[in-house]
């Protein structure tokens, strides 16, 4: 077996896989049948993600892989795993490698990523000390600049863009859901209202964008007429 390969060997007497590393002369025993293999191990070059299907199971501590009294590598089966750069790894028997190495996604200035959560988890921020928890349908914003490290638990919904408000003009918003808006307003499911602020405003996660609105010049012979559309 070469270095960096490795291959599954399913021992006829017992039923039970294992996972031989290389570099070494495997020989073949009489009972033994080898399911997969010799197979070229996982290299995630820096900067890029995998996911793992079924992964084992590791100790919180040593990060050691967890084996039942068989001696057999206990698996996470139906679960999923990501996993970032490191040493090149083998797979061990029930684990699939379900997305090849991909480059991690690069949030630029003045965009954000419209997160979803889609199972129950817990969340330590950026400063290492605050955890949020999060539920399943909970959304929110990644704001860049950034590189955004890949959960599981989170689907990744859209990319927002700012919005550029210039001279004499609004940016007109709606509220998705009852949300607090970015200057600390409380806004009902629904409810409209204008951004006079220049420059780049992005807006928050329960906010969408309903359009621009140019400002009227009034002159000393014009004056407009005005009709509220709501109480």
């Amino acid at each position: 077996i070469k270095p960096n390969h490795y291959v599954h060997v399913f021992d006829n007497n017992t039923n039970i896989p294992r996972l031989g590393v290389a570099p070494q002369t495997f020989t073949r025993l009489d009972h033994e049948r080898v399911t997969a293999g010799p197979e070229s191990m996982t290299l995630i070059p820096p900067r890029h993600y995998c996911v793992i299907e079924n992964p084992v199971i590791r100790d919180p501590v040593t990060k050691e892989v967890s084996l039942d009294a068989h001696g057999q590598a206990r698996l996470r089966h139906g679960d999923q795993e990501i996993r970032f750069t490191q040493d090149p790894f083998s797979l061990y028997p029930g684990e699939v490698l379900a997305a090849k190495p991909a480059p991690l996604q690069v949030v630029q200035a003045n965009h954000a990523l419209r997160l979803r959560a889609i199972r129950d988890f817990t969340e330590t921020l950026a400063d290492g000390k605050t955890k949020v928890t999060r539920v399943a349908g909970d959304e929110w914003l990644y704001q860049g600049p950034g590189t955004y490290l890949p959960r599981v638990e989170v689907q990744v919904v859209e990319v927002i863009k700012a919005n550029i408000i210039k001279d004499n003009q609004a940016l007109k918003l709606r509220a998705r859901l009852a949300c607090v808006d970015r200057k600390g307003a409380h806004r009902a499911a629904g409810e409209e209202w204008l951004v006079r602020d220049t420059g780049a405003y992005l807006p928050g996660v329960h906010e969408e964008v309903v359009g621009t609105t140019n400002a009227y010049v009034l002159t000393d012979n014009t004056s407009p007429h005005l009709m509220a559309s709501r109480p």
